[in-house]
């Protein structure tokens, strides 16, 4: 048996719901009021949405290749490992180590205590974010069947309560806001104007964990045949989620009510439902945040996890407990999640991960072509339909925002860049560290 292959797994369904709660979290319930900073038309803040589930349904498309093709756990990090150079893939495996799961960790966390202090001014934000990131990784460090069944549970309860909350608030609404979908001339301008392009950073950064069942592709019982089908449905059935509850958001909150601020659910709540309403409906959706957070906290070790088994430098971190869990890496992650929590502001750290994060997809989705090219003969599994267009898709749609977010958040650009090059200077260091067995053959 190979070392990569775990006996007591996770199944599909698992794997489907860490990606639905990947996705499901701190984007979707607080960017609207950054977006309603700069766009007006009801028409370009919905096909914000629209455009973001096309962007991560091609992503996912493509990974579901990758990952068929390349069946290890890691994600990012097995890709640019195999596709160019370990260089790559360890850089990768840094930037989800510091940014990709940790970062979105206190995020999700921030919104879970933000809700409940909005709700209940005696409470305090940060300790409820910190109790709440800590709980959950005792939870996900000591045993792998409280760990998947929590993921399941909280996510079919997610899901069900958005359905309920958009369904509720159509049927309690008497007076829709002025909002119109319609495509003016003037909302299709919006659609291609700079502030577009920066407001879909943080649609982009909503979806993101389309990928996250790849973290676990060695702990599925059938990688090839079941990782496309995850990631696709859990991509499709978010997208639509995601559309139907901004429609929600917008038809029955002012607008003016939501502008800057991140709370947007329990506002729209409050707008439809009464203070009665909003405290039970805000308390939901604060609940719907533990999933996320969960989500993150198993997915993200095993990136740990796997540069562990691959540089004796981070060798700790690769060593599982007696049921299969890698919680070292969790203690790690979850640590450096707090440290964020306790020191960055919420909007700083969304840009920052949000561009980070779209850099290290970017190379994985590139990495695609540069894998056909390179190994052409290599089994696949599963192949990207109407290839090449899904990548070139993501590919566009991930570099325009980019490009945008370094002119118009360039502090927040340049710290996501200084961490990837930080990432190849660790790569140097780690390297004197591992042996050199064909020099020890020769010698010998």
């Amino acid at each position: 048996m190979s070392k990569h292959t775990s006996v007591a797994g996770f199944s599909a369904a698992t794997a489907a719901a860490v990606v639905v709660a990947n996705m499901i979290g701190t984007g979707v319930f607080t960017s609207l009021g950054f977006q309603l900073m700069s766009l007006q038309s009801g028409f370009a803040l919905i096909a914000l949405w629209v455009v973001g589930g096309l962007t991560a349904l091609c992503g996912a498309l493509t990974y579901a290749e990758l990952g068929a093709a390349l069946p290890r756990s890691g994600g990012e990090y097995n890709f640019l490992s195999q596709v160019y150079h370990p260089a790559a893939g360890f850089t990768s495996g840094w930037v989800s180590f510091t940014v990709g799961f940790a970062a979105p960790v206190a995020l999700a966390a921030i919104t879970f205590g933000t809700y409940l202090a909005s709700i209940f001014p005696g409470l305090a934000a940060t300790p409820l974010a910190v109790g709440l990131v800590l709980a959950l990784t005792v939870i996900h460090a000591n045993s792998r069947r409280h760990s998947g069944g929590v993921q399941r549970s909280f996510t079919v309860l997610k899901i069900a309560l958005i359905v309920l909350f958009c369904a509720a608030a159509a049927l309690s609404l008497e007076t829709a806001q002025p909002v119109s979908f319609w495509p003016t001339a003037a909302a299709r301008e919006e659609v291609f104007s700079a502030a577009f392009a920066v407001s879909l950073i943080y649609v982009n950064y909503a979806y993101t964990g389309w990928n996250a069942a790849t973290y676990l592709t060695s702990e599925l019982a059938n990688p090839q045949r079941d990782l496309p089908r995850i990631l696709a449905f859990g991509t499709a059935v978010v997208a639509l989620l995601y559309v139907a509850l901004n429609v929600t958001f917008l038809l029955v909150a002012p607008a003016e009510a939501m502008v800057g601020k991140v709370e947007v659910g329990y506002i729209a709540a409050q707008s439809v439902f009464g203070p009665v309403g909003a405290t039970i409906m805000g308390t939901v959706l604060a609940l719907l945040l533990i999933s996320t957070v969960s989500a993150m906290t198993l997915a993200g070790p095993r990136v740990l996890q796997v540069v562990g088994e691959d540089f004796p430098l981070f060798r700790a971190l690769a060593k599982t407990n007696a049921d299969g869990l890698p919680a070292r890496a969790v203690y790690v992650q979850s640590g450096l999640a707090l440290a964020f929590i306790l020191t960055g502001s919420f909007e700083s750290i969304l840009i920052f991960a949000g561009f980070t994060l779209g850099l290290n997809s970017f190379m994985a989705v590139a990495g695609a072509f540069v894998l056909r090219w390179r190994q052409p003969e290599r089994p696949r599994p599963y192949r990207i339909p109407l290839y090449p267009l899904p990548p070139l898709i993501y590919l566009g749609l991930t570099g325009w925002t980019m490009v945008y977010l370094l002119q118009a958040q360039t502090r927040e650009a340049l710290l996501g860049l200084a961490i990837v090059v930080l990432g190849l200077g660790v790569y140097a260091v780690a390297q004197r560290f591992r042996p050199a067995p064909a020099v020890e053959e020769e010698r010998a």
